[in-house]
């Protein structure tokens, strides 16, 4: 299905790459890793290799020089080939992005490099118990100890920590904190650093990438563990969250197209009463309806990418509508192909009920739909805040 996406011949280019590692390994693969808690590191390491994890950071830095429409070109493209990456959205595109930004030189030097080759990979540590994602609220607190900082407290869904080198740690700035201001600071913190431990959330997702509690015991960092500049963390991490929205568009377009695709393949060949139920409106309308909202919602997705590497002040906006008619227009599409399966939609063998939490899950993070709904009615609506 090409649908309404005209990508320019470097997009084809990087498309067509995408999917001949993406077919040499298929969504099986990533299915049997997901469901025995294995990862996908042969996978991971092909992509790597084809430049394919760095196609948005620096060439400077061992980056394609590209930026979000080409990362949306990757991530979608494993997605609708049945291999949602969380890991690809969370290391070298969070992460990588606000280093890129925000860090230092030796820190660009040391991680964005391995970022891009595949050889490190970093997590994300903004959630926590209390707080979700509201930035504004984050417990977890950083206190100046000589020329270092000691960190403690707990963070909360953080992804694939269990096979990542290194954690980019959110905190609340204890120095720079006062009673009007609540400032944040970023750290890179190793993952073998004493005092930092993690225990797995059990969850329904079926994904390589599983779910972490992390906890923060007075744990110690030096001057070099800084991003940027101490207690400048708000304004750092938006680098990374209009990236992760664009690319969780990214994720549902491509779950779409491999929902929607799987469908009509199924409705062409499946023979009831002597004619493919494909023939049927019951059947052949409701995919026409997913492939409109899969395509508009790539068409969002696009835009928003579009406006992030020109550095738009309306990124935000985008990013948040991208976000939420992707997951929305995803889940749908999913929904009405395990339908169109009937009971075999079920089945492991047609790799489709297995999606279902995944995708389920990007309908609530990285933001959920009602702060995207808060979001559009406060900011582009003009609209009186709700909280």
């Amino acid at each position: 299905m090409s649908g309404l996406i005209n990508d320019s011949d470097e997009h084809r280019a990087i498309r067509e790459s995408v999917r001949g590692i993406a077919k040499r390994y298929g969504g099986q693969y990533f299915l049997d890793r997901a469901r025995s808690n294995g990862h996908i590191d042969e996978l991971w390491g092909d992509l790597g290799d084809a430049g394919l994890l760095g196609v948005h950071l620096p060439e400077e830095y061992g980056g394609g020089g590209g930026g979000m429409a080409e990362a949306v070109v990757v991530v979608e493209e494993l997605s609708a080939h049945g291999m949602p990456l969380l890991i690809w959205v969370i290391s070298p595109a969070i992460c990588g992005s606000i280093l890129a930004d925000h860090g230092s030189e030796e820190m660009k030097r040391e991680w964005l490099p391995a970022l891009a080759d595949g050889s490190r990979k970093m997590a994300f540590g903004l959630t926590e118990p209390d707080a979700g994602s509201n930035s504004h609220d984050i417990k977890t607190t950083a206190r100046r100890d000589g020329d270092g900082w000691v960190i403690s407290g707990q963070k909360y869904y953080i992804s694939a920590i269990d096979q990542s080198d290194a954690v980019l740690l959110i905190a609340r700035d204890a120095d720079h904190t006062t009673a009007d201001r609540k400032a944040l600071s970023i750290f890179v913190i190793p993952t073998d650093t004493p005092g930092l431990t993690f225990t797995q959330i059990p969850t329904s997702i079926v994904s390589p990438d599983k779910q972490f509690m992390v906890f923060l015991d007075e744990v110690r960092v030096g001057p070099e563990a800084l991003v940027g500049t101490a207690g400048s963390g708000m304004r750092q991490v938006f680098s990374g969250l209009n990236p992760e929205r664009i690319l969780v568009g990214a994720i549902c377009g491509g779950i779409g197209r491999y929902a929607v695709d799987r469908a009509t393949d199924y409705a062409r060949t499946r023979t009831v009463w002597s004619a493919p139920i494909g023939g049927h409106q019951g059947v052949a309308h409701p995919l026409a309806e997913s492939h409109i909202d899969v395509e508009v919602s790539r068409l969002a997705t696009k835009h928003a990418a579009e406006l992030a590497d020109q550095e738009s002040d309306a990124v935000g906006e985008a990013a948040n509508i991208a976000k939420f008619a992707a997951s929305e227009a995803a889940l749908r599409a999913l929904d009405q192909a395990i339908q169109t399966h009937g009971g075999n939609g079920l089945s492991e063998e047609y790799g489709l009920s297995d999606l279902w939490f995944v995708t389920r899950l990007m309908r609530t993070a990285p933001v959920s739909r009602e702060m995207v709904l808060n979001f559009v009615a406060q900011t582009s609506l003009g609209l009186p805040r709700s909280y």
